[in-house]
């Protein structure tokens, strides 16, 4: 059966899409099959970690949710050159026009069409791991998304704001019966120390930290265009990005 992943944020600006970008292609390397959908609809963005362009799009997650297209036919094979291996990388991006995006804003959508198609995306492209980047914030798609997990990563930054925002994502996913339960550190500044805000974060939770990611220059010179883990294959955080695949596997 296909693991179920959600990979959430309270805040914006955790690097929630690049370490979903950077842990599917680990996944698929180690011979998964792993589809990506981007649920964030109002700011859509992670397709462009895989090289790919709206324009050359033409099918979208927000063609599926107003029945203008099969789900399936909005999944793309974004599989990067790696070494010979059977894993694959499909792709179901949100559309990044502004029309399009107005939309959702305007309407919204049936959260519930959403759930069936991530269920008949796992059946048609016979994944073994879903991962769902979510929109920031608690919403009624997002509570979804979470419900349906087998896991859920909540990412967060070393901020106050972030901090007590984490507390309620945390709580709202054990009310709704999740799991497995990780958080991951994100940015924390060279001058801390990692071991101990580790504990401290873990204590705060009562929740197992998958990673704790410094900040990297290498990652934000990079500015998404491409994936870090094929880039820098032996850069340390490249192993900490392994580190978070390893545990989704457990």
């Amino acid at each position: 059966m296909a693991r179920i992943v959600s990979v959430h944020s309270f805040r914006g600006g955790t690097g929630k899409s690049n370490t979903v970008a950077n842990v599917a292609a680990l996944l698929a390397a180690g011979g998964r099959r792993v589809g990506v959908v981007d649920t964030d609809i109002q700011s859509p963005g992670i397709h462009v970690l895989f090289g790919q362009h709206s324009a050359e799009l033409p099918k979208t997650l927000n063609d599926y949710l107003w029945g203008r297209a099969k789900i399936a036919e909005a999944a793309y094979d974004v599989t990067p050159p790696m070494e010979a291996s059977a894993g694959r990388i499909f792709l179901i991006p949100s559309s990044a026009h502004t029309t399009e995006i107005a939309r959702v804003l305007r309407e919204g959508y049936d959260s519930g069409d959403l759930v069936r198609g991530l269920r008949e995306l796992i059946d048609q492209l016979a994944l073994d791991v879903l991962i769902i980047d979510t929109h920031p914030g608690i919403n009624e798609e997002t509570l979804l998304s979470i419900a349906i997990s087998h896991t859920l990563i909540v990412m967060m930054r070393p901020d106050s704001q972030d901090y007590e925002g984490t507390g309620i994502a945390i709580e709202v996913a054990r009310q709704l019966g999740v799991p497995n339960l990780l958080l991951v550190v994100n940015k924390v500044p060279a001058v801390l120390d990692r071991a101990a805000m580790q504990a401290q974060v873990e204590q705060t939770y009562n929740c197992p930290v998958a990673a704790m990611l410094p900040h990297s220059d290498e990652l934000m010179v990079l500015g998404s265009e491409g994936l870090f883990v094929l880039r820098f294959p032996a850069h340390p955080m490249t192993a900490l990005y392994q580190q978070i695949a390893d545990r989704l596997l457990v």
